[in-house]
């Protein structure tokens, strides 16, 4: 079976950040084994957690992309946000070891060798991240994809940190402060137990059947008004799930009760190919009901 041009597009993307993690991995590892920085120690470990995250991510985009079957009827989208979830724990991980090694290193602090030669290593990988990460973000938000836009986020937030390491050697370099280097190391690793947090929670809030966003509910809501007034109908009920790149739109479709069967169908048909011309691949369920059931149900109940 062959894979859809989009799916091929994401899993590119995904190799593109497994080969920028092995990347500055290797330019970082070398940069704080040629300083002796804590800084840049902290740095690697944090491209380090970026690989496990590409390769777990690159794992949940092929899963998602699995069709719906006997047992996942709705699919496998919600396989992305997994995917984040592990990228937030790893973060957390990632940031545990660097306080704990800058708090070693600031009890027994260490001069820096070569401080040149260790800024523009980790420049480049900085700027390699810098590149992808923008990618990321923005195919992620393209295709609606949580894992490409993860790991662009937390791509982005390495290169804020390879910022902050940048400064804090320059600042050794330049007033020989020693215990300036873990102190900058301490704080990346509270910056990046923000970001896990922030990962975590957004993760969290998407698989718990998040609606869809704002932007997206109120295009459906207008193509609903205009739907209605063509066909003299009223939806009662609009509900929206955001299951990764799947969504999935549900309706309650009110019509003339004398209306048959045939006639309420075709309604419907036309109301689903709407709904996809506007978000194509969007899962839409309609329940159709005589104008005014709902209201009679609700007054005998009193």
């Amino acid at each position: 079976m062959s894979i859809p041009s989009e799916q091929l597009i994401l899993e590119r993307f995904m190799k593109l950040s497994i080969a920028a993690a092995v990347a500055t991995i290797g330019l970082k590892s070398l940069a704080a084994y040629l300083t002796g920085s804590v800084g840049f120690l902290s740095d690697a470990l944090e491209s380090g957690v970026n690989l496990v995250a590409a390769v777990v991510g690159f794992i949940a985009l092929r899963i998602a992309a699995k069709p719906a079957d006997d047992n996942h009827q709705f699919g496998h989208g919600k396989a992305e946000y997994v995917s984040a979830l592990v990228e937030g724990a790893m973060v957390f991980v990632a940031a545990a070891l660097i306080i704990y090694t800058a708090a070693e290193r600031l009890l027994d602090p260490r001069p820096l060798d070569q401080p040149g030669v260790g800024l523009a290593l980790s420049l480049l990988a900085s700027a390699l991240n810098l590149v992808v990460g923008l990618a990321l973000l923005r195919y992620g938000k393209q295709y609606r994809s949580a894992t490409l836009s993860a790991d662009g986020h937390h791509l982005l937030t390495d290169v804020w940190t390879s910022v902050g390491v940048l400064v804090g050697i320059v600042a050794v370099a330049l007033t020989d402060w020693l215990w300036l280097d873990p102190l900058i190391a301490f704080a990346v690793g509270i910056n990046i137990l923000w970001t896990g947090y922030r990962l975590l929670q957004s993760s969290l809030r998407s698989l718990l059947s998040e609606a869809l966003p704002k932007e997206e509910t109120d295009a459906i809501d207008a193509l609903l008004s205009e739907e209605e007034d063509k066909h003299g109908v009223s939806f009662t009920s609009r509900r929206t799930i955001a299951s990764g790149r799947q969504r999935l739109v549900y309706l309650t479709m009110e019509v003339p009760g004398q209306w048959s069967v045939l006639s309420s169908h075709g309604v419907a048909d036309e109301v689903e190919e709407a709904v996809d011309k506007l978000f194509p691949g969007a899962e839409v369920f309609i329940h159709v009901e005589p104008a005014g059931v709902r209201h009679r149900r609700i007054m005998r109940m009193f």
